[in-house]
């Protein structure tokens, strides 16, 4: 038996996931255990939960796989220190980082004193990482990868081929150039500071016009090999100290651009000022530029490999109103985002890295259908919580009942939807990746014009502009948008059909696009039967989803959904078969 422990460390969104003989048994993130957003550090918690779920042993584990190679690209580390004369504070201050960062077998030793690791470590470069979570886990027995993000391992994006069980890296861009920076910088200059505030750009985007799109083209210069520079006068990050925290906690970058953005730009946007229409104009300005960068780079990608498939990774991978768009402005026909882009999808592609390496003569692939990877819980797990929490659940208040089948939950839940309430949806294994992809998911009527109000209001409690989620059939996905694809980890932006979206006006973006996420019947049975019972009530194969959390990430356990719950205004939650509902 071949175990592999795959973990992203050291980065934000750390993670761990399993493979045994090749299979992936379990995956997740290390924020859902600890409760701070983008945690980084060393995911001891995410371990446990791997091999607890195994019935497994640190002393157990063959190879622990981590997407990280320090020693990469290292002449150019050098080279670039002298040709850019870096600041000697930036230096020490990553010198000192490097040298305080223990080994991981130091680490491993300090975190599980009585499971001693008696594996192997290995070390995959950043981008393989990113490259192998896509490809090795996607449906193509062959394909064009690629891996966009801020950086890593001194680089910020590779493209190759994948074919089989072999990944061969043909071109990489390397620090400090890098579109990923580029457009975190921009979300920095609009006034949005904090690590992964990028999803918020691409939300304001649609209510603005890219009238600055040619001074975006200053910043962001196309290769005529299909890479991309940055002009780095608008860029400080590779020169000069700046903050830059990435241990035991939430991640914080400190500014990236320069004076000189400001120049180009106009004034930056300060905490609590205005989002006026210049702001607006702004995200949909570097929206399209990312758009263009990423489209030249894969037309010469597929100029040179001649393939109709890509896949995608790395934190850019997340851009799904980008990825919406490949088939139309691309020659690929077929496109694979993976379920976690980001950098926890990290420790899924070095662990499939192990494995492919050792299994060179196997090329059979994982083909990963689903991201319900998480910990699960049971009825009686719910029970026991209910009756430990009974002085907060007053009868006079909370209606409380188990329902018999699967059949009674979701026709008592799809009725409440149709009826304009908010339901908590609590089931089965938790999601891995960043999206809610109806197992940890808050649930409305997307045929409520003021559904997007209400949650705000009553939930959510964050910016108006930015878009709810369609959860639709898979087999209705052609009668209600204008693609027609397979979308299972709500990675891709499709624009709605023009007569259906006053249909669905909760889940319609302001200019006609929806964030689909499509669900099958094979992979979350009782998702699927609650949007079938809803389209039964309604004649709308369509459910509203968002993540089930507020301002946290998402909730893992059945008491972290039950305080989401009652600190909030939701009007019911299905624990598994469990209904908590408030009464008028």
């Amino acid at each position: 038996m071949e175990v592999i422990l795959g973990v992203n460390a050291y980065h934000g969104d750390a993670s761990a996931c399993l493979l045994i003989d090749g299979e992936l048994i379990a995956a997740v993130e290390e924020e859902r255990f600890l409760r701070i957003k983008h945690w980084a550090g060393f995911p001891k918690e995410s371990i446990n939960y791997c091999l607890n779920k195994a019935g497994l042993h640190l002393s157990d584990v063959d190879v622990l796989a981590i997407n990280t190679d320090p020693g990469s690209n290292y002449i150019r580390k050098i080279f670039h220190v002298l040709r850019h004369r870096v600041e000697f504070g930036l230096i020490k201050e990553r010198l000192k980082v490097s040298k305080a960062r223990k080994t991981v077998n130091q680490t491993l030793d300090e975190l599980f004193p009585n499971d001693k690791f008696k594996g192997k470590v290995r070390q995959i470069n950043h981008h393989l990482a990113h490259l192998a979570s896509a490809f090795y886990v996607s449906p193509y027995a062959s394909s064009a990868i690629v891996s966009v993000d801020g950086f890593g391992d001194f680089s910020s994006g590779s493209w190759g081929v994948g074919n089989g069980s072999k990944i061969d890296v043909q071109t990489s861009i390397f620090y400090p150039h890098s579109l990923g920076s580029f457009y975190q910088a921009i979300t920095q200059f609009i006034g949005f500071p904090n690590y992964g505030d990028e999803y918020k750009v691409m939300g304001l985007a649609p209510y603005g016009e890219p009238k600055h799109l040619d001074k975006m083209r200053k910043i962001v210069l196309l290769q005529k090999d299909g890479s991309y520079k940055l002009d780095l006068r608008y860029f400080v990050y590779h020169k000069q100290k700046f903050d830059y925290e990435w241990e035991n906690g939430s991640p914080r970058v400190g500014q990236l651009f320069s004076n000189e953005l400001e120049t180009l730009l106009g004034s930056k946007r300060e905490k609590n000022e205005e989002l006026t229409q210049f702001h607006k104009d702004l995200a949909a300005s570097a929206q399209a530029m990312f758009e263009e960068a990423l489209f030249h780079m894969l037309n010469k990608l597929s100029d040179v490999t001649g393939l109709d498939s890509i896949c995608l990774a790395g934190g850019c991978g997340n851009n799904s109103v980008a990825n919406g768009k490949i088939r139309t402005n691309t020659k690929f026909k077929n496109v694979y985002v993976a379920a976690a882009a980001g950098d926890a999808g990290g420790a899924i592609g070095a662990a499939y890295c192990v494995h492919h390496e050792n299994n060179k003569r196997d090329i059979k692939k994982s083909n990963m259908e689903h991201a319900y990877l998480g910990p699960s819980f049971t009825n009686e797990d719910v029970e026991k919580l209910l009756d430990d929490n009974t002085q907060f659940l007053p009868k006079n208040k909370f209606n409380i009942s188990k329902m018999n089948s699967t059949e009674e939950l979701t026709q008592k839940t799809a009725t409440a939807i149709s009826e304009g309430k908010v339901i908590g949806w609590f089931q089965g294994r938790m999601e891995w990746g960043p999206r809610a992809l109806g197992n940890r998911s808050i649930l409305g009527d997307p045929r409520r014009a003021d559904m997007k109000e209400i949650l705000n209001i009553k939930i959510k409690r964050r910016e108006s502009f930015r878009p709810f989620a369609p959860s639709i059939l898979r087999e209705c996905v052609s009668e209600w948008f204008e693609e027609d694809d397979d979308v299972p980890f709500m990675m891709k932006v499709f624009p709605v059909i023009k007569e259906k979206r006053e249909a669905i006006p909760a889940v319609t973006h302001v200019d006609g696009s929806g964030r689909l996420q499509t669900v099958f019947a094979k992979t979350n049975p009782k998702y699927h039967a609650l949007i079938s019972e809803f389209r039964a009530i309604t004649g709308v194969p369509i459910l509203l989803n968002t993540s089930f959390n507020e301002n946290e990430p998402v909730v893992c356990t059945p008491l972290e959904a039950l305080n989401c719950f009652l600190r909030t205004k939701m009007d019911l939650l299905a624990l598994e078969d469990w209904v908590i509902e408030r009464k008028l």
